[in-house]
């Protein structure tokens, strides 16, 4: 496997670190967007030229790992608690939180998670649920990471096309939808339905330790 995360780190050339690459790739994303990036233009925001960033990283796509990676590292890990259900709510709500905050990052997960601070949050995920007693944690860290996903790439799509707009207009073709899906609460569409797999979760969990 030939990726970023494969190759070794190589030493800084001059002051320019791959730190400070990503630190301004990130910036560069999100005043910008992910059409707007290209290794020219990175370049010429670190002041440096093509050939000193291309010491560091290979392709625009190196770049793209690196920034989501970067964004999943501004996840707080939780503390375990009792209850397995409280870390993993505190996890998917920073995780929710800090993707929001770099809306680009929703255009980008369908990247392979392989940098450390992606795993390294999937890992306490996993042991949080092997804890608890679940006998398939991969299927239910699937559950949770998947509705995290889909639920953060529907917000930023669907903010960013007005998609209540354009269903407004047309309220008399699909009356479930305009009663029951416009004006998305956000935040609390997202914490009811979270709860409404946590708890289809632990009740699943319970047939299986019994």
């Amino acid at each position: 496997m030939d990726n970023v995360w494969s190759r070794p780190r190589k030493a800084p050339r001059q002051t320019l670190t791959l730190d400070r690459i990503v630190t301004e790739a990130v910036a560069l994303l999100d005043e910008e967007g992910v059409s707007r990036l290209t290794m020219r233009h990175l370049a010429e925001r670190l002041d440096t030229g093509s050939t000193t960033l291309y010491w560091h990283v290979r392709t625009k796509d190196d770049v793209l790992d690196l920034s989501l990676d970067a964004v999943f590292g501004e996840v707080r890990l939780p503390e375990p608690a009792g209850d397995w259900r409280e870390p993993a709510r505190a996890l998917m709500r920073g995780w929710r939180a800090a993707l929001l905050r770099h809306p680009w990052s929703a255009t980008i997960l369908d990247r392979p998670l392989l940098g450390p601070n992606a795993l390294r949050r999937t890992e306490f995920l996993y042991e949080t649920l092997a804890a608890a007693g679940f006998t398939t944690p991969k299927t239910a860290a699937h559950s949770l990471s998947n509705y995290l996903m889909g639920s953060v790439i529907m917000q930023v799509t669907w903010q960013h096309n007005d998609a209540d707009a354009f269903l407004r207009e047309r309220a008399p073709d699909y009356p479930a939808l305009a009663e029951h899906g416009l004006e998305h609460p956000w935040d609390t569409t997202f914490e009811e339905g979270l709860a409404y797999l946590l708890e289809g979760m632990e009740a699943a969990r319970k047939r299986e330790t019994t």
